[in-house]
């Protein structure tokens, strides 16, 4: 078995959760949710699938204005990987249907991937002058 087509769309932070509802009422399941971070910025992929076709959703969102309006109203077990993305990123989500409000994981760091993809202070980005 193999996904026949795969389609990636850009989508504002504000129509997210009425496009993953769209995908759930037209029989789409869940495969997962991810952020990546970006020096000045996260991109949030959520991605589904039928019928051998995938498609996914990607949300870019400012570090400064990391919060994107929760879809777990239109997909519940998006519950975890949002809280997974709070807790990691530090990235909110308002509105979940079960907020563990930081604490889904024990981790060291309050925010442990907050700061992946931002050079580390004094050091210049990759490909960066030195």
């Amino acid at each position: 078995m193999y996904v026949e087509e795969q389609t990636l769309e850009m989508i504002e932070r504000e129509k997210l959760p009425v496009r993953i509802g769209e995908l759930m009422e037209s029989g789409h399941r869940l495969v997962q949710a991810c952020a990546t971070g970006l020096p000045d910025s996260f991109e949030v992929t959520y991605s589904f699938d039928k019928d051998y076709k995938m498609v996914s959703l990607r949300v870019t969102v400012p570090r400064s204005d990391a919060v994107i309006p929760t879809a777990s109203k239109a997909c519940f077990a998006l519950f975890t990987y949002e809280n997974e993305m709070n807790d990691l990123f530090g990235i909110k989500f308002p509105g979940l249907v079960l907020d563990f409000g930081g604490n889904f994981y024990r981790k060291a760091a309050s925010t442990p991937f907050a700061n992946m993809g931002q050079p580390a202070a004094g050091k210049p980005a990759a490909g960066g002058g030195a």
